[in-house]
Protein backbone atom coordinates (compact mmCIF):
# COMPACT_ATOMS: atom_id res chain seq x y z
CA UNK A 1 0.00 0.00 0.00
CA UNK A 2 1.31 3.60 -1.28
CA UNK A 3 -0.38 6.72 0.36
CA UNK A 4 -1.71 8.74 -2.41
CA UNK A 5 -1.14 12.78 -2.25
CA UNK A 6 -4.81 13.08 -0.28
CA UNK A 7 -3.64 10.69 2.41
CA UNK A 8 -0.68 12.54 2.46
CA UNK A 9 -2.57 15.74 2.80
CA UNK A 10 -4.16 14.42 5.63
CA UNK A 11 -1.47 13.07 7.70
CA UNK A 12 0.63 16.37 6.69
CA UNK A 13 -2.58 18.55 8.72
CA UNK A 14 -2.47 16.11 11.39
CA UNK A 15 1.28 16.49 11.90
CA UNK A 16 1.57 20.12 11.77
CA UNK A 17 0.94 20.21 15.82
CA UNK A 18 2.99 17.69 16.68
CA UNK A 19 6.17 18.11 18.43
CA UNK A 20 9.39 15.43 16.67
CA UNK A 21 9.00 12.69 19.78
CA UNK A 22 12.54 11.18 18.85
CA UNK A 23 15.86 13.23 17.86
CA UNK A 24 19.15 12.03 16.54
CA UNK A 25 22.00 12.87 17.98
CA UNK A 26 26.19 12.65 16.99
CA UNK A 27 25.85 8.84 16.88
CA UNK A 28 22.93 8.87 13.87
CA UNK A 29 20.99 5.91 13.29
CA UNK A 30 21.54 3.56 15.96
CA UNK A 31 19.86 0.60 17.16
CA UNK A 32 18.84 2.49 20.16
CA UNK A 33 17.28 5.03 17.87
CA UNK A 34 15.20 2.58 15.93
CA UNK A 35 13.69 0.62 18.60
CA UNK A 36 12.60 4.32 20.25
CA UNK A 37 10.98 5.26 16.58
CA UNK A 38 9.24 1.43 16.92
CA UNK A 39 7.68 2.18 20.04
CA UNK A 40 6.53 5.62 19.34
CA UNK A 41 4.62 4.79 15.98
CA UNK A 42 3.37 1.89 17.66
CA UNK A 43 1.57 3.64 20.02
CA UNK A 44 1.43 7.09 18.30
CA UNK A 45 0.96 5.84 14.76
CA UNK A 46 2.49 9.51 13.30
CA UNK A 47 5.50 10.46 14.68
CA UNK A 48 8.31 13.44 13.82
CA UNK A 49 11.68 12.62 14.32
CA UNK A 50 14.40 15.45 14.06
CA UNK A 51 18.03 14.54 11.91
CA UNK A 52 20.82 16.50 13.15
CA UNK A 53 22.31 16.74 9.64
CA UNK A 54 23.76 19.31 7.71
CA UNK A 55 23.78 18.06 4.39
CA UNK A 56 20.64 17.08 2.29
CA UNK A 57 21.67 14.00 0.68
CA UNK A 58 22.69 12.55 4.41
CA UNK A 59 18.95 13.32 5.81
CA UNK A 60 17.95 11.73 2.57
CA UNK A 61 19.64 8.64 3.14
CA UNK A 62 18.90 8.55 6.59
CA UNK A 63 15.23 9.33 6.59
CA UNK A 64 15.18 6.28 3.99
CA UNK A 65 16.70 3.74 6.25
CA UNK A 66 14.10 4.76 9.16
CA UNK A 67 11.19 4.37 6.43
CA UNK A 68 12.61 0.96 5.33
CA UNK A 69 13.53 -0.28 8.78
CA UNK A 70 10.35 0.08 10.24
CA UNK A 71 8.34 -0.19 7.77
CA UNK A 72 6.66 3.39 8.18
CA UNK A 73 5.45 5.54 5.36
CA UNK A 74 7.10 8.59 4.38
CA UNK A 75 4.76 11.19 4.35
CA UNK A 76 7.67 14.40 4.09
CA UNK A 77 10.56 15.98 5.44
CA UNK A 78 11.09 19.24 6.16
CA UNK A 79 14.15 21.12 6.95
CA UNK A 80 15.40 18.54 9.81
CA UNK A 81 12.24 16.65 10.49
CA UNK A 82 10.68 13.70 8.54
CA UNK A 83 7.07 12.79 9.55
CA UNK A 84 6.31 8.98 9.36
CA UNK A 85 3.28 7.03 9.34
CA UNK A 86 2.20 3.48 10.09
CA UNK A 87 -0.81 2.15 10.83
CA UNK A 88 -1.19 0.02 13.97
CA UNK A 89 -3.63 -3.22 14.44
CA UNK A 90 -6.32 -0.09 16.50
CA UNK A 91 -6.27 2.23 13.41
CA UNK A 92 -6.46 5.43 15.29
CA UNK A 93 -6.00 7.45 12.19
CA UNK A 94 -8.60 6.98 9.78
CA UNK A 95 -6.99 7.95 6.01
CA UNK A 96 -9.24 9.16 3.33
CA UNK A 97 -10.03 7.18 0.35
Amino acid sequence: MNLNNKQKQHLKGLAHPLKPVVQLGNNGLTEGVLAEIEQALTHHELIKVKIAAEERETKNLIADAIVRETGAFYVQLIGNVLVIYRPSEERKISLPR
